[in-house]
């Protein structure tokens, strides 16, 4: 991707609500430069959803306006998952989706991306082309040639029955109790429903969005409570969503996680013979994962962090199936992009066909311990130039071997350094990544 970007990022352009760029007048000089290289590019309306934080209302106006001033049409969706955003895109013919959401961040936080018209990533060009027209004055169509706007009303209908259709047609859920989290997010009116309709018992959490309680304690990223529930219930699997949808974490019958790695191994090896030899991770995968891909005969290959980099491995390569340690996964042959239903609809046909649980299904699978810490940097930090981490890094990874991996890197999203630290001795991987988080820490310190 372009390093010379301004705004855009690997996942849009994301931060704090009310400090730039995250702005409504930024937001609303962003629909309108859209709105001026889409135009130049296609014809058709745009597309706006958004997920359920309380900005969103007022991002959604921005967008809006800027789009309407550069003479281009607006179909808003309302509250949809960011990959049911994407589906619409392609499904009804619009020449781009707009996606407002911070995924799996919290509400206090939002952000923009968007998709093209099949339902994909912008190209990095015409992000480009993006930036280049905000450095331009905002210039207003013709009162003639203003855009219209028009709600679709049943986005979550046709969402749920696109979900249901890449199901297979000759089983159903009918037997499994499921308890769904929604995060209180995007997915809220449409995942129990999805699950529901297609045979299984479910009980719901995390789907009393206020604008303010997305991800909070819930979904993806906090699955404690999930946890408690299915042991509760007695259930026989659980999913968490995150608050855009396009991550999915799972737990099993005995309350415990089963992580993006895992699920990713259960969809590999249901399939495995239609993969075109191949599947991607990413730098962050386990090293078990890549060991039991092995054993299935397949390649096992790593792109950076990041779900749009996944995407490119998996254009180059011609293949199907990527995803992330998050539960961010891709199935290129059912869908455009990330998306936790239709995921957690694979993993659970899996269940059905195999009458298997899902722990039954992810011990195939051993994980290595591994340690990830986030160290605060404040700023944009070239850790590759610190030669004090350098040191501690050569010296971690001599003292693992070879059966063990340290990797730091930069956060996509946050002003993070990413510390991980993995090993076969779960007591010298916690060790050692405590030791380099700090190691990182007092060298940033001393280069400020």
């Amino acid at each position: 991707m372009n390093t010379k970007r301004k705004y855009f990022g690997t996942d849009g352009i994301r931060g704090r609500v009310g400090e730039p760029p995250i702005t409504p007048e930024f937001v609303m000089k962003l629909g309108w430069a859209a709105g001026r290289v889409l135009a130049q590019n296609g014809a058709g309306p745009v597309l706006i959803g958004k997920d359920t934080r309380i900005s969103g209302y007022m991002f959604e106006s921005a967008l809006e306006a800027g789009l309407s001033a550069a003479g281009v049409d607006i179909r808003l969706l309302g509250p949809m998952p960011t990959p049911g955003i994407a589906f619409l895109t392609r499904n009804t013919r619009a020449q781009a989706g707009i996606v407002i959401s911070a995924s799996h961040n919290p509400y206090q936080d939002n952000g923009i991306k968007f998709f093209s018209g099949d339902g994909t990533k912008l190209p990095d060009e015409i992000e480009q082309a993006i930036e280049d027209e905000l450095d331009h004055p905002l210039e207003i169509a013709n009162s003639s040639k203003l855009g219209k706007v028009r709600r679709i009303t049943d986005a979550p209908r046709r969402y749920i029955e696109f979900c249901k259709s890449k199901f297979n047609p000759v089983i159903n859920l009918g037997g499994l109790r499921l308890v769904v989290d929604c995060a209180h997010g995007a997915t809220y009116h449409i995942a129990p429903y999805v699950f529901e309709e297609l045979g299984a018992a479910v009980t719901s959490i995390g789907t009393s969005p206020d604008g303010f309680n997305i991800n909070a304690e819930s979904g993806a990223t906090n699955p404690q409570k999930l946890q408690e529930m299915v042991i509760k219930k007695g259930a026989d699997a659980g999913i968490a969503l995150d608050g855009d949808g396009d991550r999915i974490i799972m737990v099993d019958h005995k309350g415990e996680v089963v992580d993006g790695d895992e699920l990713l191994f259960i969809i590999a090896r249901s399939k495995c013979t239609s993969l075109n030899g191949a599947i991607v991770g990413t730098v962050m995968s386990n090293l078990g994962l890549e060991q039991a891909i092995n054993r299935l005969k397949l390649d096992f290959l790593r792109a950076q962090v990041g779900d749009r980099y996944i995407m490119d491995m998996l254009q180059q390569e011609r293949l199907t199936l990527g995803g992330e340690t998050s539960g961010h996964i891709i199935n290129l042959d059912m869908t455009t992009t990330g998306d936790g239903i239709i995921s957690g609809l694979q993993v659970l046909e899996t269940m059905v066909l195999m009458n298997k649980t899902l722990q039954e299904l992810k011990s195939g699978m051993h994980k290595y311990p591994q340690k990830l810490i986030n160290v605060s940097t404040g700023s944009q930090v070239d850790i590759s130039r610190l030669s004090a981490v350098d040191k501690a890094v050569k010296a971690a990874q001599t003292e693992l071997g070879d059966d063990g991996r340290v990797l730091l890197r930069p956060s996509g999203t946050e002003p993070l350094i990413r510390v991980m630290v993995e090993g076969v001795d779960e007591s010298q991987v916690e060790k050692l990544a405590v030791y380099l988080a700090r190691e990182v820490e007092t060298a940033i310190q001393r280069s400020a």
